[in-house]
């Protein structure tokens, strides 16, 4: 959908002519899989799917949001003096948090706003739209009211809005990507001291595919929270011997060192891939660096493995994807991405291998799952920002 048709739209429900049009991507993550909670490093990027916006300001205090993805739920009305979690408000509860929490943090929002929103985040594929939404909403309300809010403070207050009024104990890399993503730049970020640099992926001659398994990620929270645990258990033993904070302040030569230290053979996998994995997260930046993309795409298809093998949070379907992907012809290197048991791998194929790879791949995992994945050719963009018209 076009940003002429939502200006349409908007046009017919409000009766008014827009005033402002902003957009927040989605984000993928390159390399760095659950190192985030470890005291490691990720290296996200954001991507040109994400959500768009058109808005004008009102006279009094209340603000409708409309969203063409959920039309069923009609124009939601909420007033500036009443910004409480509502279950009926259903998607847009991520706004009303925003709009709170931007409100609590002091500044000054004089009028309400109408609002009708879009996204082409492919859904239920873990590429955050949530926090695309919540970014989205944080560039409007700075835009329309000219609060100047510091770029990183509306990232802190969209990771505030997901953990404390939505209720989702997640990290701060999604709404960090999003809301300081770059054109053709992956971020490296430190997770702990929120310490960034900008990497160049410079991929004129290859695309980023998304490969979305299509399976539903029932397993992802408990497994997730049963790896957290087996890391922390790993940390509370090698602190016996080592003077650290987290798995991420280790290199692969002391814990290989001090490995033994830890009791549990599985426990000892999950530390072993939370090492290994910032490491390989590190060297990811001075291959980029050094404009060596196949060695960076080595370094994807390592994680891969040690995902699948030390972590174990794959599962048959992401593996079906990945391994598929490493056979084809013109694959730089491929992976899951996200938390896994489901949601999406992704790939850097060569241009002209593009229709075949999709292709194939799809094929291959049909026969072998027995329902489609579906495919995004997916580029490297900016972070959340007003569109010039």
């Amino acid at each position: 959908m076009n940003i002429s048709t939502l200006k349409t739209i908007f046009q017919d429900l409000f009766q008014a002519k827009h005033e402002r049009v902003f957009f927040a991507p989605g984000r993928i993550n390159l390399i760095g899989e659950h190192t985030d909670y470890n005291g490691g490093h990720v290296f996200p990027c954001a991507i040109t799917y994400g959500t768009y916006a058109v808005a004008r300001k009102r006279e009094d205090r209340i603000v409708r949001l409309y969203s063409v993805n959920f039309p069923g739920k009609g124009i939601i009305e909420m007033d500036l003096n009443l910004l409480d979690y509502d279950i009926e408000h259903n998607w847009a509860n991520y706004p009303k948090g925003m709009i709170r929490y931007i409100l609590e943090a002091g500044y000054e929002i004089p009028t309400g706003f109408d609002c009708v929103i879009h996204g082409d985040i492919p859904n239920g594929a873990g590429l955050s739209s949530s926090a695309s939404i919540e970014l989205l909403i944080g560039v409007l309300i700075d835009g329309l009211y000219k609060l100047n809010i510091p770029r990183l403070d509306l990232i802190k207050l969209g990771k505030k809005v997901e953990n404390e009024f939505i209720g989702v104990n997640s990290g701060i890399m999604d709404q960090f990507a999003i809301g300081m993503g770059k054109k053709n730049a992956g971020i490296l970020l430190d997770c702990q001291s929120l310490k960034y640099e900008y990497a160049p992926i410079e991929l004129e001659n290859h695309k980023i595919i998304i490969m979305n398994t299509n399976k539903r990620r029932e397993l992802a929270d408990s497994k997730y929270n049963e790896r957290r645990a087996e890391c922390e258990a790993a940390l509370a033993q090698l602190q016996q011997r080592l003077q650290i904070e987290a798995l991420g302040q280790l290199s692969e030569k002391e814990f290989d060192e001090y490995q033994h230290v830890i009791t549990n053979e599985t426990v000892r996998k999950r530390a072993k891939h939370a090492v290994y994995e910032n490491i390989r997260t590190l060297k990811a930046l001075e291959e980029l660096n050094a404009g060596k993309l196949k060695a960076f795409g080595q370094l994807m298809n390592q994680s891969h493995q040690s995902l699948r093998d030390d972590y174990e949070v794959t599962g048959i379907e992401l593996d079906c994807l990945v391994e598929a992907a490493w056979n084809q012809p013109g694959v730089i290197g491929a992976r899951m991405t996200g938390a896994g048991f489901g949601g999406c791998a992704i790939a850097i194929v060569a241009n002209e291998e593009v229709e075949h790879f999709i292709a194939n791949v799809g094929a291959d995992y049909l026969s072998k799952i027995g329902y489609k994945a579906d495919f995004y050719v997916a580029s490297i963009g900016d972070g959340a920002k007003e569109i010039e018209l």
